[in-house]
């Protein structure tokens, strides 16, 4: 029964090494709306609204392979989840608990997403343990770990998604064993059948924190309570579960509205209250026989097979096989798990050693890569600087042209067309100059013969007045 275990440690260890970082952890700032990523496991989108809502929540988008798993409202104070959001996928058996811790809760500045085991990020995460906790919180507590959301609700990426301790709160052993087998059956047995296996169920799962901390620092709840909501667009139905953190209490079936009024004045766990408008009595009514019907059977454990190998594991080490793994066994069991634990070491330090030779070898690419594009650029920089010369240097060429004939053709175009007409104007003058001249030497003749008939007439006129006084008038005589 040893050597499955030494095979599951060292096989663990190998998963650790080779694959980091499967499980993430985004803490959704203030800023964000919603719980980004993850607002798809909300109806409609929005998260529940008026529940108390202390600085002191934290919003966190828990992936699996960079993929949304489910969402949870975690509060720094009481070290535990308010509510987790998610969606049925399948049932199936859990599987080893491998619990991993979020660095950004406890080291806002820390960029790490990625979720690693406690032992592994122990020295490299300030003030580890100061807003969530830890395995050692639940170490010897009398408490156990229980999900918010139940791994067995899931399979696959799903269920793994699950192992984080921002996903569990401490309840005591009786109150694991009755709520995981209540949970599962009215799931699996009554509400997904009724929501197509689960297509369209919403489901949110909380605590309700109480003054009882464990180990003076992580909040044991006071009860726990699940809501469901079914809402295909056409049609609706709702229920919801609550159960006191006691000895022998039972999980019990009640209307979403008393759960919301239970929890707080205005709460509003899914919007609309699950789209009230569109309820289907039917459905509802179905749903609620199915439940009734599981809570009326007997409240045992069903367990899985991994607690009944568990369960025979613990009994076959009792006895004499106790005795001889004391004295001879355990010592090599031991010596065996050193062994592991150094070659654990040994394939961490050479895939670090190989990381940070690729890591160089990467740098040193991109560095050579740079280089080249920078003496490409360089040439081509250059090349475009000379296209860019010659062409101002025929520009320039091209407007001083330009600048010629414009101060050519800025001469006076009336000049211009004078000179050019001025042949014309001469040829076309003469004919009215000689006819100019004619007419006036004519007038010039006219006017000599008419000066000398008047000159003529005036003599005449003056010799015959002389004559007249002078000589005697013979016809008066007469």
């Amino acid at each position: 029964m040893l050597v499955p275990k030494m095979r599951l440690a060292f096989a663990l260890c190998a998963l650790a090494v080779a694959f980091p970082g499967l499980a993430q952890a985004r803490v959704v700032g203030p800023e964000e709306a919603g719980f980004a990523e993850c607002d798809g496991f909300f109806l409609a989108q929005p998260p529940p609204e008026g529940l108390p809502g202390p600085p002191s929540h934290v919003k966190i988008c828990q992936k699996y392979k960079q993929e949304p798993r489910f969402a949870t409202l975690y509060s720094t104070q009481d070290k535990i989840p308010l509510y987790a959001a998610f969606k049925y996928t399948e049932a199936a058996p859990s599987g080893e608990e491998n619990w991993l811790v979020a660095a950004q809760i406890d080291d806002p500045k820390n960029g790490q997403e990625s979720m690693m085991p406690e032992a592994e990020i122990t020295g490299s995460v300030e003030n580890l343990g100061e807003n969530q906790a830890l395995m050692a919180d639940y170490k010897d507590s009398g408490y156990e770990i229980q999900q918010l959301n139940p791994s067995s609700l899931h399979k696959g990426d799903h269920q793994a998604a699950t192992y984080t301790l921002t996903n569990a709160i401490p309840v005591p052993s009786d109150v694991r064993e009755t709520w995981d087998w209540e949970v599962n059956n009215l799931i699996s047995r009554a509400l997904a059948p009724h929501c197509e296996k689960g297509k369209d169920l919403y489901l949110l799962s909380g605590a309700v924190p109480s003054s009882v901390k464990v180990k003076d620092k992580v909040s044991v709840p006071e009860s726990l309570w699940m809501a469901a909501c079914c809402d295909d667009g056409s049609k609706s139905w709702s229920t919801a579960f609550a159960k006191q953190v006691a000895a022998g209490s039972r999980l019990k079936e009640l209307p979403l509205k008393e759960l919301e009024e239970q929890l707080s004045s205005g709460a509003q766990l899914f919007k609309d209250h699950c789209s009230q408008e569109r309820n289907d009595p039917k459905a509802q009514e179905a749903v609620q026989h199915s439940a009734k019907e599981i809570e009326g059977e007997e409240a045992q454990v069903k367990k899985t097979p991994s607690s009944s190998q568990h369960t025979a594991e613990t009994k076959e080490e009792s006895g004499f096989l106790k005795k001889l793994c004391g004295f001879f066994i355990t010592p090599i069991f031991k010596v065996l798990q050193y062994v592991c634990s150094f070659i654990c070491q040994l394939v961490k330090l050479i895939a670090s050693i190989v990381c940070q030779a690729v890591q160089n070898l990467v740098q040193a690419v991109c560095t050579f890569l740079k280089g080249i594009c920078g003496a490409l650029m360089s040439v081509f920089v250059s090349l475009a600087q000379a296209i860019l010369c010659i062409l101002n240097g025929i520009a320039s060429n091209i407007y001083n042209v330009l600048m010629l004939i414009y101060r050519l053709l800025s001469i006076p175009l009336n000049l211009i067309v004078d000179i050019l007409c001025f042949p014309f104007y001469t040829l076309g003058a003469i004919p009215r100059v000689l006819h100019d001249i004619a007419s006036g030497f004519g007038g010039l003749f006219l006017l000599i013969i008419d000066a000398i008939t008047n000159f003529a007439k005036g003599l005449s006129y003056i010799a015959s007045f002389i004559l007249g006084r002078f000589l005697p008038k013979q016809s008066s005589e007469l």
